[in-house]
């Protein structure tokens, strides 16, 4: 259960914000505090400190509370087949203890010891598979908690096992061994999963056990390992090139020849050289499946490192996303001016499935070595620390409504449009009128807006098919898609603000804010635009 705190508290921070101040705004509590002179920010203040003090708790809660729940966990689950063996087994699905893979129909008893159609598959000692399977009607599970044997007893059953002739030109034949019994008794060794007792435990395996001083310890022990290793192997594949042998001394006696020609080969016979072609060419074999193999295993040990800094870092972006969610929400919950569970739950959960997303991906990258792993795991954390801020500036300024960039790209656009002064007229309503057409502009972005659906959910599709397998041809679709996701946005946009103008309207959002959120939140601005637009051709004053 502790390790779901994590990401059930910064959720519950965000739809608690977006729900209170949404109220207070909507019973219009705030106009009336701004009244009496009180401002925004003395309204936080006292929930400013509680979410601090919340933080700090969350902070010490994932530095001791789940790596000790982590250590029981861990504990109780390696001890559980020897205490309680039922519980090991579960109804219906194939269940590993020891070297045997069981799967029951049924259990009964007290202690759920008495099993109704086993099935087993018994591994090979060395793990490679499973040759033998064994079925019986009823079975019975005897164990003590003084010993590391659980005697699993079957009565009325048979088994298969298939035979591996010694002899390689015998194998295709296939035999096996087929047998009955009615009572058969099977010990399994449960040393493996009990190497410790019950208040003893490892803690040194996993990260998700240690807390921040321990986790310190055991990177700073890793890289060291590591770069003892990486030394080690460059010098082991350096002396077997043989290019430099400080051992060998050669006699001084000997009289050795120069070689005059550039072809070393040249006074060797064909089978010298054939010879000397095979031993390098088994050389480099070697080498090259010895650099493979000292890959794979640098790799492993790299992202164990990058598991420990991931789980270090984990902790603080917990205490971080709680005030991260709270200055998000109470600013949006202002801004809104909606309470209850209608529109802040829409909000909370679009705003958190994006800080989820970007949070396992970051650290999903970042344990493959892709990128840092203290930017894997404050990434979501720097994506939506900007909006934040924004959102408090423009709830303390009391600016409402949607957030709009026109003020930085009007200008920029005005620059870069080639139109003076001099040739532009002043139009009267009935020239607007007789060169602007309302409704058809409408019907033109309509258009342009559902196509723009069509690519956003192309570009969803591919952005979870790159999450998952992150190729060169995935990673160009979702490119293009998102390209031409934004092509549209930018298309119907230009129609929104052509009418806005030609209507003395303000249409929120703007082109830059719809640019930057369109992937993630197309579907909110589609529903937005496509409902202030109908509104506007409701009214018959305005629209010809």
């Amino acid at each position: 259960m502790p390790r779901i705190v994590p990401l059930v508290l910064p959720l519950s921070v965000l739809l608690a914000s977006i729900m209170t101040f949404g109220s207070l705004a909507e019973n219009y509590e705030f106009a009336a505090m701004k009244s009496s002179g009180i401002s925004f920010q003395r309204t936080m203040r006292s929930i400013t400190v509680f979410i601090i003090l919340l933080s700090i708790l969350s902070f010490f809660f994932a530095n001791n509370v789940i790596p000790y729940a982590e250590y029981k966990f861990i504990n109780f689950r390696r001890n559980i087949a020897q205490v309680k063996p039922a519980m090991a087994i579960a109804e219906g699905q194939f269940s590993e203890v020891g070297n045997y893979t069981i799967k029951v129909d049924k259990k009964s008893g007290e202690k759920g010891n008495f099993l109704t159609g086993v099935t087993i598959h018994r591994k090979l000692p060395n793990g490679e598979g499973n040759t033998t399977v064994i079925k019986a009607k009823k079975g019975e599970l005897i164990s003590s908690e003084s010993s590391n044997t659980l005697k699993l007893v079957l009565t009325d059953g048979n088994y298969y096992e298939d035979i591996i002739p010694k002899k390689y030109e015998e194998r295709p034949r296939i035999p096996f061994a087929k047998g009955t019994f009615k009572r058969d008794v099977i010990n399994i060794d449960l040393s493996k999963l009990n190497q410790t007792s019950m208040d003893e435990v490892d803690i040194s395996n996993t990260n998700t056990m240690l807390n921040i001083s321990e986790l310190q310890f055991t990177i700073d022990s890793l890289n060291t390992n590591y770069k003892k290793d990486l030394r080690s192997y460059t010098e082991n594949i350096y002396l077997r090139t043989g290019i430099k042998n400080t051992f060998y001394q050669p006699d001084s006696t000997q009289v050795r020849t120069k070689v005059s020609s550039n072809n070393l080969l040249a006074n060797l016979t064909d089978s010298q050289k054939s010879e000397i072609v095979k031993i390098a060419f088994s050389n480099i074999e070697n080498t090259v499946f010895s650099i493979d193999s000292s890959i794979f295993e640098m790799q492993a040990k790299q992202k164990s490192i990058n598991k420990h800094w991931i789980a270090l870092h984990d902790k603080y972006m917990i205490a971080f996303s709680c005030l991260l969610m709270f200055f998000i929400g109470a600013p949006l919950g202002s801004i809104i001016r909606k309470g209850g569970l209608g529109l802040p739950i829409v909000f909370a959960v679009a705003i958190f499935i994006v800080f989820h997303f970007i949070n396992t991906f970051g650290k999903r990258v970042a344990q493959e070595d892709g990128m840092t792993p203290f930017m894997g795991v404050w990434m979501s954390s720097i994506v939506l620390t900007p909006l934040a801020v924004l959102l408090t500036y423009r709830a303390i300024n009391d600016i409402g409504g949607m957030v709009s960039f026109d003020g930085v790209l009007l200008p920029l656009q005005k620059f870069f449009t080639k139109k003076t002064q001099e040739n532009a007229t002043i139009a009267t309503p009935k020239t607007i009128d007789a060169l602007f057409d309302t409704k058809s502009h409408i019907e033109k972005h309509q258009k342009y807006a559902n196509f723009g659906l069509i690519a956003y959910a192309i570009t969803f599709i591919t952005c979870i098919v790159w999450f998952m397998n992150n190729s060169i041809i995935t990673t160009i679709l979702f490119g293009l898609s998102l390209i031409v996701l934004l092509y549209f946005i930018y298309q119907s946009q230009q129609i929104v603000s052509k009418i806005s103008k030609a209507q003395c309207i303000t249409i929120e959002p703007g082109m830059g804010i719809s640019l930057l959120t369109g992937f993630p939140f197309y579907g909110l601005l589609y529903l937005y635009t496509k409902k202030a637009l109908n509104t506007l051709t409701t009214n018959k004053d305005h629209v010809k």
